[in-house]
């Protein structure tokens, strides 16, 4: 599914919002009935109206429309209701389990880098190995930007000169900004990440478009290569999210793991890092 773009004026009422998702979804009220389990006319009278549906069912209706967990919570006010899910932040005292699960999978993760960022790839935690890795290249101590993967990968003054084949890597990246949004829908948030990304020297807008020749952002995992001494260390990295989210954090949070593509790169990795912590 590709991202949708919701940057243009969303509305506040229960019915527009409805309607607003459904055309997000390009699902007919008669497709959403019978996922949902209600009638189309019940579904019209919500959208022009006319009637408020119980809150069981505006959630039915959220479920079938995929409707992310905080604009759920956006939809159960619009028609009164108290809202569900949790907006607590993603390190609140709720959250522990989670974040205590998360700090055990970076931990197993050693001597390999392992992130754990938000819904905008902003860094929130760390395995020892990921600036240990990183500093390896740059000095990451001496960096004024944002603690985001993201810009640390695109600023000329950050990783970038280390990547090979940087502009595919990019390239990908960017899509893949796109279609791992939340709900497969661009925010602001995240259109205004993008606009960030694109403004970087040598950044095209056309590398937002789907489908390039070389983009490497459709493949189940994520290749990419750093340049060391003149040779490429060649890593790939899997993403991990929450299955089944009550709150919002929870949704929002993902964990990306970095492996060595090959023996040789492995092998190079720690010796790297060996080096680093003498």
């Amino acid at each position: 599914m590709n991202a949708l773009n919701l940057n243009q004026r969303v509305p506040k009422e229960l019915g527009g919002l409805l309607r607003h998702w459904r055309e997000v979804r390009g699902v007919s009220q008669l497709d959403l009935s019978f996922d949902a389990g209600i009638s189309q006319r019940q579904i019209s009278f919500i959208e022009s109206g006319r009637s408020v549906p119980g809150r069981q069912t505006l959630l039915n209706i959220a479920q079938s429309l995929e409707v992310p967990l905080r604009e759920r919570n956006v939809l159960l006010l619009s028609a009164g209701y108290a809202p569900m899910y949790s907006e607590a932040e993603w390190n609140a005292q709720e959250m522990s389990l989670v974040t205590n699960a998360a700090g055990r999978v970076l931990q197993q993760h050693e001597p390999f880098p392992a992130i754990v960022m938000d819904r905008y790839w902003n860094v929130l935690m760390t395995n020892r190995a990921a600036p240990d890795f990183f500093n390896c290249f740059i000095d990451m101590e001496a960096r004024m930007g944002p603690r985001n993967i993201l810009h640390l990968i695109f600023d000329p003054q950050g990783m970038r000169p280390h990547v090979a084949n940087w502009e595919t890597v990019a390239r990908s990246l960017i899509q893949r900004v796109q279609r791992e949004s939340v709900g497969h829908v661009v925010d602001l948030q995240t259109q205004q990440l993008l606009d960030a990304l694109l403004s970087y020297p040598g950044v095209r807008p056309e590398w937002r478009s789907q489908g390039m020749a070389g983009s490497a952002s459709m493949l189940p995992m994520v290749p990419m290569g750093f340049i060391n001494g003149g040779e490429v260390l060649n890593y790939f990295s899997m993403i991990t999210t929450v299955g089944t989210p009550l709150t919002v954090a929870a949704q929002e949070l993902r964990i990306e793991c970095m492996f060595p593509a090959d023996g040789e790169t492995e092998a190079r990795h720690l010796a790297l890092l060996d080096v680093a912590h003498k």
